[in-house]
């Protein structure tokens, strides 16, 4: 048996935050600026993501971190964290990207939630792997918060014609953002209320209860893990759309640290497709 390859790292960047604002009373943005960042904006994709990495002050590491130095020579508890975000939009020499926040809950949200300018912030070069497909007769994007950056960016990069559907779950009416939104395509704000993420089934039942229209169309579906699973059984078994044209993946998994999360992929309970 053949071991599987190893990725080698992507860069890192060294980025200074510039300002934050709280988008709603659990999305807070944080614009940070960096030396080059061509790398962000030559990629096509609109889902495109980093892996922020994380370390203890007190340890006074330079960045860019060497990762695999660092875990033979650093105690397991003071080993750096990474962190998966969407990047919401590039401009020039600047980055956005919005953290939900939960409270203390988590790392990187109370992190952004506390962040002050010229503070650094340590991201890789992107990653990603949907862009929308301007020939494609509609559209269906759903998602939780964690989906909401890479929604908004695909939203905006749609052609003035395109037709389709937006499901976007929250946990209460007024945490809806500002969307850019062709005339062609209906957004639906779908609420858990007093449910904690990831154990309700509103953006599920919203989704299911849509009828794709006739034509070729393209889905993007990210969220929660098992509630992406509960689309997949949709889109594929009651819709039949070809998984050419699907991307559904899940972005976290309740009940689940990160590393845990990216450490079950590799199990049966983590594999979606």
């Amino acid at each position: 048996m053949t071991d599987r390859p190893v990725r080698p790292p992507r860069p890192q960047h060294v980025l200074e935050v510039v300002s934050t604002e709280r988008l709603t009373p659990h999305l807070v943005r944080v614009r940070a600026r960096g030396a080059d960042l061509s790398a962000f904006r030559e990629s096509a994709f609109t889902d495109k993501y980093v892996k922020i990495t994380f370390v203890k002050p007190e340890l006074g590491l330079e960045p860019p971190y060497d990762l695999a130095a660092l875990r033979e020579t650093l105690a397991p508890e003071d080993l750096p964290v990474t962190r998966t975000y969407t990047v919401r939009e590039v401009d020039g020499d600047e980055l956005a990207i919005d953290f939900v926040v939960h409270g203390d809950e988590g790392l990187a949200g109370p992190w952004a939630a506390r962040a002050q300018p010229g503070e650094r912030l340590v991201v890789s070069s992107p990653g990603g792997g949907y862009a929308p497909d301007a020939e494609a007769d509609w559209h269906l994007l759903a998602g939780d918060e964690s989906a909401i950056p890479a929604i908004a960016a695909a939203l905006e990069a749609l052609p003035g014609d395109a037709v389709g559907v937006v499901f976007l779950e929250v946990q209460a009416r007024g945490e809806e953002v500002p969307l850019t939104v062709p005339d062609g395509v209906r957004v639906e704000w779908v609420y858990r209320g007093a449910a904690r993420a990831g154990t309700s089934r509103v953006l599920v039942d919203a989704a299911a209860g849509w009828t794709p229209p006739a034509g070729r169309g393209q889905v993007f579906v990210h969220g929660e893990r098992e509630a992406m699973k509960a689309l997949r059984d949709v889109i594929f078994g009651q819709w039949g759309i070809p998984r050419a044209q699907v991307s559904l993946s899940g972005y976290w998994a309740y009940g689940r640290t990160e590393d845990r999360f990216q450490a079950e992929k590799r199990e049966p309970i983590g594999q979606i497709l």
